[in-house]
């Protein structure tokens, strides 16, 4: 049994703004093992992203502000490290890929600097060991020509080409966490496959566990092991990918199910949307967070909001209502 390698336990963040505090992640609590690949899923604004860079302490301060929750890391909470320990885990211990590498890359330093500043900061490098080790990193993602390319400015790559930049600078430390928030959003569907395989090898070759954020089931069930899905600042179904693409059993992952075209279906089939707008968290929910759109909602629902409970071998919901009978658990 792999060991837990991230320990995130009641995660709450918050924002302030002038309409009001927004509640963003509630009392988030999951485990990450070591070589796993857990995929995050939800629709923009449910909390996937804040959760993460949360966690590395990359909230602006203010308006966010981490309210409670612990996230241990190899015995050691981050929530409670310095801006200077921290400095020295992320990049080094647990990196991140963002979702648009134009603006994560510095455009004014060229490609290899960008590379080289981690592996000196971090694993104390020479500049020569540096510039040899980013054009070995840039070859392992699959750029041509490494060596040369290595005095080239983010303007002079494609946006796949970006993105591989990208994961080799969050691979250069060889860390145990790789945390990517949509890497592959703004590209097209081909360079999407390519960047997917490059992880898939890379994860298998060096042994990092993934953290995938993403709002794309189909990638999701080609790349994770595990699958948590996202609501309005909660967890409302976790699950290994597999039982959760054949037995979904809370309602909006019924509905983000559903709304994927799928292939392996003879006629013609609608695909379901989920009716009204996702929550405004100016207060946290005394109910449950979907069931203003929730067609299979009680009375119960709007009572109180359900806990995470197990209902299969690794398999938590937070729903007051069997979605297969239409009746209360």
């Amino acid at each position: 049994m792999p060991d837990i390698l991230l320990d995130v336990q009641g995660l709450e963040t918050v924002f302030k703004t002038p309409a009001g505090v927004v509640h963003a992640v509630n009392g988030v609590s999951f485990g990450l093992k070591e070589g796993e690949t857990l995929g995050i899923v939800g629709e923009s604004g449910c909390g996937k992203s804040v959760t993460m860079m949360s966690l590395l302490k990359l909230i602006p301060t203010p308006p966010g502000k981490i309210k409670d929750g612990k996230a241990l890391f190899l015995g050691r909470d981050l929530l409670k490290m310095s801006n200077e320990e921290m400095r020295h885990v992320r990049g080094s211990q647990i990196s991140m890929i963002f979702q648009d590498p134009m603006t994560s890359l510095n455009p004014v330093l060229t490609v290899g600097l960008q590379i080289e500043e981690a592996l000196i900061l971090h694993i104390g490098m020479t500049r020569g060991q540096a510039r040899e080790r980013a054009a070995e990193l840039l070859t392992m993602v699959g750029i041509p020509n490494a060596k040369d390319r290595l005095n080239d400015y983010p303007h002079q790559f494609s946006g796949g080409m970006r993105q591989r930049v990208m994961i080799a600078m969050a691979l250069s430390c060889s860390p145990q966490i790789v945390i990517a928030d949509e890497p592959t959003t703004a590209l097209d569907v081909t360079i999407q496959a390519q960047i997917m395989d490059l992880v898939r090898r890379l994860r298998d070759e060096l042994g990092m566990a993934i953290i995938w954020i993403t709002h794309d089931l189909g990638v999701v069930a080609g790349l994770a092991q595990r699958v948590m899905v996202m609501y309005g600042g909660f967890i409302i179904e976790e699950a290994p990918v597999k039982e959760l693409f054949a037995n979904p059993q809370h309602p909006y992952t019924l509905g983000l199910i559903g709304s994927l075209p799928r292939v392996d279906e003879m006629g013609h089939h609608r695909l379901v949307s989920i009716d009204g707008n996702p929550p405004v968290l100016f207060e946290k929910p005394n109910h449950c967070p979907f069931a203003p759109r929730c067609k299979f909602a009680i009375e119960h629902c709007w009572q109180e909001n359900p806990p995470l409970e197990t209902v299969g071998p690794e398999h938590r919901i937070a729903c007051w209502v069997d979605i297969k009978t239409g009746r209360a658990r």
